[in-house]
This record gives C-alpha cells, structure tokens and sequence, in this order.
C-alpha cells in the first residue's frame, strides 16, 4: 500500500497558490484514476483506490503547511504504513517554475511542511517530488508562497503537475529509482507515455 502525500493549505483563500503544489497534484491525481479524496479522518482528507494494480492512498493534510506532519504521522502509525512508501508532494523555492525533482531522502530544504513530517516520523528517509515555483525578486517569501502564480508562470505549473502525476505512475509500474532517473533530468517525452 502506497502513501501519496500532497501538502498544502486548507480552505478558498489558498486555492491556486504556490504553496499549494502538493494539493494540486494530489487533486489531478484524484480526477485522473478516479479515486475521491473526501474522507475526514486524521486531520485531512483521505482517499483510498488503485493505481496500474498498486492499492494506494491519497492524503492532503488540512492542519494547514506547518503541521503537516500530525496528520501524515496519526495515518501511517494507523494503518502501519513502512516509510518506503510513502511518497510526499510540496512546492520548492529552490527550482524554476516547471521543473520537478524526484529525490529518495535528505534535508527538507528549509521547506516547514515537509520538515514538520521528517520530525514527526524521526526520519529523513522519505521519497519526495520537489515542484518548483521560483524565487520572489523582491516581495517577501511568505507572501510570494501564498500568492498565485504569475500568469506567464501558469502553463509552466501546470505542466509540472502533470509531470508529477506521470511521475507517480512511472514510480507505481517500474519503481522510484526508474522515475527518479528519468524525470530528473526533465525528458518531456515522457509525459502520456505511461
């Protein structure tokens, strides 16, 4: 059983926004293979189907970014989920708007969300997509995160999204590895191919 983790912020005001890459993943994923995500249960919503014959979960905690961690931590202790697979989607300063990057551990890269969770789980050890969403030139990074993205930068997330969700796919039929070395180095060619 596979744990897919969007992270985000709950509620209208923050529909849309940079920090809320791992929601909009999470959401395409949801619409793609038919799977509601509309349970309420351990602080966020949950839903439960199967991927290219893999049973997964999809997860979009509602403890707003900072705590994401409690929600992600009270649903793999749950249900007895082994860290290696589980698989967290979040924004990324640190990469330009339409770039992912696949990675199979480390430092959360200053991103609060994703360091709460390796807090909560005592571990590092987590697979992740980094969606990026560049930096602010000059407004301040909490409000450049929850704002939206600029017009010309919205085809390029959109498209990162979609390559997030190939991603998961290419993961699920031929492991994190195949995808991670095929994704990170950004062949478009891959996109519908799965």
């Amino acid at each position: 059983m596979k744990l897919i983790v969007g992270l985000g912020n709950p509620g209208k005001k923050y529909e849309k926004t940079r920090h809320n890459m791992g929601f909009m993943t999470i959401d395409l994923l949801s619409e793609l293979s038919k799977i509601d995500v509309d349970k309420e249960v351990f602080h966020g919503l949950l839903g439960r189907g199967n991927i290219l014959g893999e049973d997964v979960y999809l997860f979009k905690p509602t403890t707003f970014m900072n705590l994401s961690g409690l929600a992600v931590s009270e649903l793999v202790s749950y249900f007895k989920i082994g860290y290696e697979d589980i698989i967290i989607i979040f924004d990324d300063m640190a990469l330009a708007p339409g770039q992912i990057r696949l990675r199979k551990g480390g430092s959360s890269g200053g991103h609060k969300g994703m360091q709460n969770i390796i807090d909560a789980l005592k571990t590092e050890d987590l697979k992740r997509i980094r969606i990026g969403i560049g930096e602010p030139e000059q407004s301040d990074t909490i409000d450049y995160v929850l704002g939206k993205p600029l017009k010309d930068e919205q085809p390029l997330i959109a498209g990162a999204i979609e390559s997030s969700v190939e991603a998961i796919k290419m993961m699920i039929k031929k492991g994190f590895d195949f995808a991670m070395n095929n994704f990170n180095r950004g062949d478009k060619n891959l996109i519908g191919s799965i």
